[in-house]
């Protein structure tokens, strides 16, 4: 059973009439326009500088369980960026404190939607229960431990607001920083994806990223199951073969799938982080699984 607290109606409308006020400054036209005269449209697309439509809204899913000490921090960077957003937590039936932080968010945070699971069920799940939640035209996941930074959202959703992209996945491994950690982790995501493009005929190279980035439509047309880690391969496996409907004209087609470089500050398992050996074996099975079974 889920227990879900949002936002007061009335309060909304405020806060959304402020957000308005701070948004990308690329969706000022004049503002755009000059940038575009003085660097020229291909320089401006190279450097992220795009034209955000006015009345787009990103959902960030953000799955929580545990996460006390980074869960205000990770609040700050995802507001910061300037783009018009729903913000929706689930809180996976914490135990260390970060629940009661969340039920006072509840009273403070009018921004916030929240969503409480009354048992613990995995990442996977916190996120069905997010997509359900989710109202904006895009939909993003935002892991709560820092380890990704919201600051890149704009070169993520970039694709798909120029109409290149249905999906968007971001990549460790293809060109930005990141924290240098445990060199057989790295080398079990790279295998994991490996298999995973094997079934899927995708030239991914980082299945197990979290910053996945959906059109609303397709994220909430896919029927998900897994309950823990298994999301990454399971949503990878059914978005590669998702039929967009046909819509105005244009024809049914396969989902668009793009790659953009995300940075990583990865932790170490003394600083809290929770995927294991067991969740590499659950996602191999996953790959199989989906590669033939719904």
């Amino acid at each position: 059973m889920n227990t879900q607290f949002e936002s007061d109606p009335s309060s909304s409308a405020e806060l959304d009439d402020e957000e308005l006020s701070v948004s990308n400054p690329f969706q000022d036209s004049e503002r755009y326009d000059e940038l575009v005269r003085l660097l020229g449209e291909a320089n401006c697309k190279r450097l992220g500088i795009f034209r955000i439509p006015d009345n787009l809204v990103l959902s960030v899913v953000i799955p929580v369980y545990n996460e006390k000490n980074t869960i205000r921090e990770i609040l700050r960077q995802v507001r910061a960026v300037k783009i018009n957003k729903q913000i929706i937590l689930v809180d996976d039936c914490s135990t260390d404190g970060t629940t009661d932080v969340l039920r006072e968010m509840m009273t403070t945070d009018p921004d916030l939607t929240i969503v409480f699971h009354e048992v613990n069920q995995g990442k996977g799940a916190a996120l069905r229960t997010g997509f359900k939640h989710a109202t904006g035209d895009l939909v993003i996941v935002q892991d709560a431990d820092l380890e990704y930074d919201p600051s890149q959202y704009l070169q993520l959703v970039q694709p798909i607001i120029e109409g290149k992209a249905d999906v968007v996945y971001g990549s460790r491994f293809i060109g930005e920083s990141h924290r240098v950690l445990h060199f057989w982790h790295s080398q079990g995501n790279r295998v994991l994806t490996l298999l995973s493009n094997f079934f899927t005929d995708l030239n991914l190279t980082d299945m197990e990223v979290c910053y996945k980035v959906f059109r609303r439509e397709v994220i909430q047309n896919i029927k998900l199951d897994s309950n823990r880690f298994g999301f990454e391969p399971e949503v990878t496996a059914k978005v590669a073969r998702f039929q967009v409907p046909a819509l105005d004209g244009r024809p049914a087609r396969r989902c668009r799938i793009y790659e953009i470089p995300v940075s990583y500050n990865g932790r170490d398992y003394s600083e809290g982080k929770k995927i294991g050996i067991k969740d590499g074996f659950q996602a191999l099975y996953c790959i199989v699984r989906y590669a033939f079974w719904d």
